[in-house]
């Protein structure tokens, strides 16, 4: 039986090229580095993905013109109060002020209270130009 071959080191890296890759290496890791830092002392730098504060998005209604899908983005406004909502606009015109949103079945003084933030304020109309 044949002794098997010995391993061909001309397909391995030269120690000469070894240095040469590690040095290479090593220069790449250390630009990065400075890179990383020279960007973490600009004013906007690097953010701190763990440690930003959370945005908050701003969600106001117009409950004379919204249809039910928007209406039920409200607290505490399922799809069946906000379908009587757009029910008695439609039947008896657009609310004048927020504390006429009680006179939907559903609606008291603590739901607006708890609504009001999220909703637009209802125009005057004399604020409001004439066509």
């Amino acid at each position: 039986m044949p002794s098997p071959a010995p391993p061909r080191n001309d397909l391995l890296i030269r120690p000469a090229e070894r240095r040469t890759a590690t040095v290479l290496a090593a220069g790449v890791l250390a630009l990065l580095a400075a890179g990383w830092w020279r960007h973490s002392r600009e004013p906007g730098g690097v953010i701190d993905i763990d440690r930003a504060p959370p945005l908050t998005a701003q969600f106001q209604v117009n409950v004379n013109q919204a249809d039910w899908p928007e209406l039920i983005q409200l607290p505490g406004v399922g799809r069946t109060l906000a379908e009587r909502l757009v029910a008695e606009r439609e039947e008896h015109g657009q609310f004048r002020s927020l504390e006429e949103l009680s006179r939907v079945d559903g609606i008291g003084p603590r739901t607006i209270d708890r609504i009001r933030p999220y909703l637009l304020p209802i125009a005057d109309e004399s604020e409001v130009a004439s066509r």
